[in-house]
């Protein structure tokens, strides 16, 4: 999407409700890893999601059971890969497949989280390249397409060849929206990456609202261990307010040390904008102990009670955003204009 478009040349129209034709032939198949999305993805539609019976057997094993007709349907199954990750992912090779066997006409993987997306590339020798793996996984299990919410890098889409198309949802409309109307003056402020894979992805937020940018370089000592080496275009933190955005938040690590960096360059006050809620380990202490104002998440993944008490954690819905581009989908409509008018009707 052309940096250059913004909701204000790209007039919002409501995606329009859906026919009592387009009602049979639209299904939502959830899973058990976020049901209150779900729910809320079938409330912004007005349809019932399709009955059927997602649970275990005794030794463990996922059993599916699709209990209404969905013969020659676009079914829409909704399952984020948040933790436990293998057991969510396992569940939805098998929802995707009993869909394939009732005969729906397309499947298509609605992603609200992609797990293994951190693991994109051969980071050292003889290392798995995790992601590619669930793309084949999912391809081999019978998805035609994916829906996936703020993937972690944007190149993961090439992991699914053009028989496969992926539909990125960008979460950025839903933040965008939020912050000006959190924040009406930024002459202030400032956008920071918390490292260089994010870049591309603060710069589409700072050009949006004129707002300078800087970047956060650190390394990794070890997985899920954060050091920060430096704050570049520090010059641009000084005296203003920051807005670090990200795609995830796991153990919280980066942030909390990164606004103990970006204080000691000057920085006012900090708030964090991330999409996907891991929160793994001593995640929710470390955001309490944290220098940030706030850190603003979605529903992609459920929060657990510990985080959901947290008063330096606040929740946007994307289920409007999700519905609507599955809408789109459906109707061959395009997603790209969508999204270009999205922050007047989230």
């Amino acid at each position: 999407m052309s940096d250059a478009m913004t909701s204000s040349n790209h007039p919002a129209i409501k995606p329009r409700p859906l026919s009592p034709r387009g009602k049979k032939r639209f299904k939502i198949l959830g899973g058990n890893s976020n049901p209150e999305l779900v729910k809320k993805i079938c409330q912004e539609l007005n349809i019932e999601p399709v009955k059927a019976v997602v649970s275990t057997f005794s030794d463990g094993e996922t059993k599916v059971e699709i209990e209404e007709n969905i013969r020659g349907s676009h079914t829409f199954v909704i399952q984020s890969a948040c933790p436990p990750v293998n057991q969510n992912l396992m569940e939805l090779f098998i929802l995707i497949d009993a869909a394939r066997r009732a005969s729906a006409d397309k499947v298509i993987a609605v992603l609200p989280y992609y797990g293994y997306s951190r693991q994109d590339r051969k980071p050292a020798p003889r290392t798995p390249i995790s992601g590619r793996l669930i793309a084949d996984l999912l391809v081999a299990g019978g998805a035609d397409k994916l829906l996936i919410l703020d993937l972690h890098a944007g190149q993961i889409q090439g992991f699914f060849d053009n028989r496969h198309p992926v539909n990125h949802i960008y979460i950025r409309p839903l933040f965008l929206k939020d912050i000006k109307s959190r924040f009406p003056d930024l002459a202030s402020f400032v956008f920071v990456s918390p490292d260089g894979g994010g870049v591309e992805r603060t710069l589409s937020y700072a050009k949006r609202l004129g707002c300078p940018t800087a970047q956060i370089e650190k390394r990794r000592p070890s997985p899920n261990e954060t050091a920060i080496i430096n704050i570049i275009g520090k010059e641009n933190v000084r005296d203003h307010n920051v807005i670090i955005i990200d795609d995830m938040v796991d153990t919280a690590g980066t942030l909390k040390a990164g606004a103990e960096a970006l204080k000691r360059e000057g920085a006012l006050k900090i708030w964090a904008y991330c999409a996907h809620p891991i929160l793994s380990g001593n995640a929710v202490r470390r955001i309490k102990e944290s220098l940030i104002e706030e850190l603003v998440v979605s529903n992609s993944i459920p929060l657990l009670k510990e985080a959901s008490q947290c008063p330096k954690i606040r929740v946007l819905g994307v289920e409007r955003l999700i519905a609507f581009t599955m809408l789109n989908v459906f109707r061959d409509e395009s997603v790209s204009e969508m999204f270009d008018a999205a922050e007047n009707f989230l």
